[in-house]
């Protein structure tokens, strides 16, 4: 199993400025692992901030996976793309970026996740943990309870899984909470954005 960061920032941002600001204070402030997420982006912008980024990400040895977007990512050289699960299909991505590339995938529910299991995603994005006015379309919320019940039934059915990450609505306060239940990390938005000195104090949380 590949070595991946416990902290994933997803970046933030109306325009390309903003992002890259966003993902800078991140990363000066020790983030080693961004997902650059800018949905109202144009195709041009886009790549132009990819490419900012990923130069970004080199100098501070930091791993840069790009939101849905696996021509981007071929097109920059990214680490990696995340898919929704509505994206382009995993198999597919996989066979178009090959084996070296980071593949990971959103789930909500058990089901998701052995879909993402059986796609052989490198690491799943579960959740949302709580309300989150980051995402539009929002799943239905899992609360601890949610992440417990998942856990146990890979658990229980003796599925090896890829690391999990936490995501929606994070604080700093449910890192301890969700480690004990098996999560492996947590990707964090809204938190970083608004205050990025938090990460080094979030990164004594993890074990």
């Amino acid at each position: 199993m590949r070595n991946f960061e416990k902290i994933q920032y997803i970046s933030q941002g109306d325009t390309a400025e903003i992002q890259f600001n966003n993902i800078e204070n991140a990363l000066e402030n020790g983030v080693k692992w961004i997902q650059l997420r800018w949905k109202d982006a144009s195709k041009n912008d886009l790549k132009l901030l990819a490419q900012k980024v990923k130069m970004l990400c080199e100098n501070f040895d930091a791993t840069f996976i790009i939101n849905d977007d696996v021509d981007l990512v071929s097109e920059v050289d990214a680490d990696g793309v995340h898919l929704g699960l509505e994206d382009l299909n995993v198999l597919k991505a996989r066979k178009f970026l090959g084996s070296e590339k980071i593949i990971g995938g959103t789930a909500n529910t058990f089901e998701d996740v052995q879909q993402r299991i059986s796609e052989n995603c490198d690491y799943i994005g579960l959740g949302p943990l709580r309300f989150t006015s980051t995402k539009k379309k929002l799943s239905p919320i899992l609360g601890f309870e949610g992440y417990q019940k998942i856990i146990n039934q890979l658990q229980q059915n003796s599925i090896d899984f890829p690391p999990i990450y936490a995501i929606g609505g994070i604080t700093k306060n449910d890192i301890q909470p969700l480690q004990n239940i098996g999560i492996y990390g947590v990707a964090l938005s809204q938190l970083i954005t608004d205050k990025p000195a938090l990460i080094q104090e979030l990164q004594t949380e993890f074990i």
